[in-house]
């Protein structure tokens, strides 16, 4: 393969890149468990935005069951951003065969 080839389809691939970092922050998910009694946003990049918890699900009595709704609906909202990255991405980097999960995704 010629040279020059080589270095403007890396160019390429690295503009693609910035471009798939800076969406990642635009991406927003919700996962909730419990009904919705819990619920966490997330970006795509894997940051925690909000975390509402329904007044039914603050029971002093029975705080573990307030902890494992909220590590559900982290659990739920984690899936959801990794399918929403495979569908928004994966177009582009089956072509270079790239995977979201080599991405750290």
């Amino acid at each position: 393969m010629n040279p020059f080839e080589i270095l403007k389809n890396a160019q390429k691939i690295q503009e693609q890149m910035a471009a798939m970092q800076q969406r990642l922050g635009t991406i927003v998910v919700t996962g909730s468990a419990g009904g919705g009694m819990a619920q966490v946003d997330m970006n795509g990049r894997m940051e925690v935005l909000a975390v509402r918890l329904a007044p039914e699900a603050v029971n002093s009595e029975d705080i573990p069951l307030l902890q494992d709704l909220v590590k559900a609906a982290f659990t739920d909202a984690m899936e959801k951003v990794k399918e929403t990255l495979q569908s928004e991405f994966g177009a582009l980097t089956g072509g270079m065969g790239i995977s979201p999960g080599m991405l750290g995704f």
